[in-house]
């Protein structure tokens, strides 16, 4: 199969699909695998070291779609993307079609077959693709909601592990899956006073066992979420459900009574976010204030830390690009039912529940396609 590997052209995403490792096993296997030039710069990788790996090197992002059957990116497809795209095509990347509905509809249009990292399910219903992304995306979202805190930046003032003398800031985070865990590690190392609400009351136990007493364990529900963020200096959104928009748990009118100067940082902000409020930014411009409360919407976080971002979802990605390389999508999915749900489109249907129920589209199960 010939793979294209093209240079991410969000704004501000350093990452690359595939590293010269991932390369290396697709052509030792046949394959040909293309590279955008400069591709990997922004992670730290030179073209020689892709070249040494057995890759042939294309000048643009036009010849690398052009060359491919199979296209294996990080971030969905942008507008400027949309041309390039050839029908038929296989794109295997982060797609969040739950809130991207003008991309769904051009995948459908060009019969896209679309292999979404992010719907990728084990039988235990784990998402391995969608894991290394959400630890780092989790433990940056202390980090970046620490910085947001500063005075400077329009929030309270707060140091979030206290002083002598001086209490904790207090985190509350909403979701206790790999967002939240990654979350609270980072702020209970920190010192602050944290609280995980959860609708999984095993989750929960976990949460409780690890943490100890160094975290509150709330469940989820309209009362404690209310209480939770009422008096909460930074609050996590870390919602998920997989292939669908994430729920609104925090209501506008909820906002409105947060503390002057709060953050919130919106983790499920690419699946259309958990708070009313919350709208996509960007690492140019990361943050606004509505209500008095500071907003950190990026809906590329892990993009910041590339070098680690790309190393950490490569080692997850690429044993499934070599089975879709070897195999096709269809003897893939046939073969391995974790890949199964992680097709959303296929030859012009919407072939993942969830996706289809949240864009309004008629479901047909890829079963009855192929």
């Amino acid at each position: 199969m010939k793979v294209g590997v093209p240079k991410e052209i969000k704004v501000q995403e350093y990452r690359v699909g595939m590293v010269p490792a991932g390369v290396r096993e697709l052509v030792q296997r046949g394959h040909t695998v293309f590279v955008q030039q400069g591709a990997g710069l922004g992670s730290g990788i030179e073209d020689e070291a892709y070249v040494r790996a057995g890759a042939e090197m294309l000048p643009d992002i036009e010849a690398v779609y052009r060359a491919a059957d199979m296209v294996v990116k990080v971030k969905e497809p942008i507008a400027a993307e949309y041309p390039l795209m050839k029908e038929g095509q296989t794109i295997y990347t982060y797609f969040h079609l739950a809130a991207a509905p003008e991309l769904a509809e051009v995948l459908l249009a060009k019969r896209i077959k679309a292999v979404a990292y992010e719907t990728v399910e084990l039988p235990n219903k784990t998402l391995p693709l969608l894991e290394p992304m959400s630890e780092v995306a989790g433990r940056m979202s202390i980090q970046e909601g620490a910085a947001c805190l500063k005075k400077e930046r329009g929030g309270r003032g707060v140091l979030l592990g206290g002083v002598p003398g001086v209490g904790p800031g207090f985190v509350t985070i909403l979701g206790g899956g790999t967002v939240g865990l990654n979350a609270a590690k980072m702020a209970v190392g920190l010192g602050a006073q944290v609280t995980i609400l959860d609708l999984n009351l095993n989750r929960l136990r976990y949460l409780d066992d690890i943490f100890g007493n160094r975290v509150i364990t709330l469940y989820s529900n309209v009362t404690n979420i209310e209480k939770s963020v009422r008096g909460a200096d930074l609050v996590i959104g870390a919602v998920l459900v997989a292939g669908a928009k994430a729920p609104h748990l925090i209501k506008r009118e909820l906002v409105t009574e947060m503390l002057p100067g709060a953050v919130i940082v919106d983790v499920a902000v690419d699946q259309g976010g958990c708070v009313e409020t919350c709208r996509p930014t960007t690492h140019e411009a990361p943050t606004y204030t509505e209500s008095g409360v500071v907003h950190y919407c990026v809906a590329n976080m892990p993009g910041a830390v590339a070098r680690t971002s790309t190393f950490a979802l490569t080692n997850a990605t690429s044993r499934y690009a070599v089975v879709l390389a070897d195999r096709g999508v269809e003897s893939a999915v046939k073969s391995d039912p974790a890949l199964a749900g992680g097709l959303n489109t296929y030859e012009g249907h919407c072939v993942h529940e969830a996706v289809a129920r949240s864009l309004g589209y008629d479901y047909v199960p890829w079963a009855e396609l192929f």
